[in-house]
């Protein structure tokens, strides 16, 4: 069952309830709204998400949408996902760790005030897609794969190269290249068999 409030959330996370209450006190000391997105408490200014907080099996934490625009205070952010996180930033917390409101107040007044001030990291769209040699290759020897690779859209491409290029040996490349040649051809996308 989904919560329907940060109380609903705190109370389900028992390992980390006192610290959940604790972060969500802090929370309500300053003009954020609390509301629930993604099942769990999110914190917004006039509708747009600032943080949320959360809790994890081996920590809890605090999560800032646009945390990457934070400048003044950065100190105990971390990147969830190096190399794949673009704007979140995370504070996370284990056991025994104190929560200082005097500490973490001045990371989420920063992040109301960028949001009041409209600043956001947009996403990169339509970044062009580098279509490994060998799926090319591959391409220019069969219509129907090159048909049903360019009526993809451009993330289903994208899935595609990375899944050839991240291979670092040929004949790795050769054999994931043997793997998807069908799913193209039958227009499914990479992970569509995880669905």
């Amino acid at each position: 069952m989904a919560a329907k409030n940060a109380e609903e959330y705190i109370q389900t996370h028992s390992k980390w309830e006192k610290e959940l209450r604790e972060l969500h006190e802090i929370m309500l000391t300053t003009e954020l709204e609390p509301s629930i997105k993604w099942g769990a408490p999110v914190y917004t200014i006039h509708g747009k998400n600032v943080l949320g907080i959360g809790a994890f099996q081996n920590h809890y934490g605090i999560w800032f949408f646009n945390g990457a625009l934070l400048n003044e205070n950065t100190a105990l952010l971390v990147n969830a996902q190096e190399g794949k996180t673009k704007a979140l930033r995370q504070i996370r917390f284990e056991k025994e760790d104190e929560i200082k409101p005097s500490a973490l107040l001045p990371y989420v007044k920063e992040a109301i005030q960028n949001q009041k001030e409209g600043k956001v990291l947009k996403p990169v769209k339509n970044k062009k897609v580098a279509t490994p040699e060998k799926l090319s290759e591959a391409m220019k020897k069969d219509n129907e794969l090159k048909i049903n690779f360019e009526a993809m859209s451009p993330g289903c491409k994208r899935e595609y190269a990375e899944y050839i290029l991240e291979a670092k040996k040929e004949e790795t490349q050769l054999r994931r290249l043997q793997k998807i040649i069908p799913m193209i051809k039958s227009k499914k996308g990479l992970n569509d068999k995880y669905l």
